[in-house]
């Protein structure tokens, strides 16, 4: 599991990335919002879980808002 917040979210691209606590960087698309909002706040504090993503690199799955 990974902890950070959401520091860019693009509604109309429905993606945005999480900033761990250790300054790492993880993609999410917005159907990795654990609650099916399909949209979240930048700024918010997240839990994800860290997944191997398409293209190679690791992405956020499962966001949950911590506020």
């Amino acid at each position: 599991m990974i902890t950070g917040v959401v520091a860019h979210f693009d509604e109309r691209r429905g993606d945005g990335v999480v900033r761990t606590d250790d300054a790492s960087s993880y993609y999410f698309h917005c159907v990795a919002i654990a609650d099916g909002s399909r949209t979240i706040r930048v700024g918010a504090r997240v839990r994800a879980r860290r997944v191997a993503g398409h293209l190679g690199h690791d992405e956020a799955a499962e966001v949950t808002p911590l506020d």
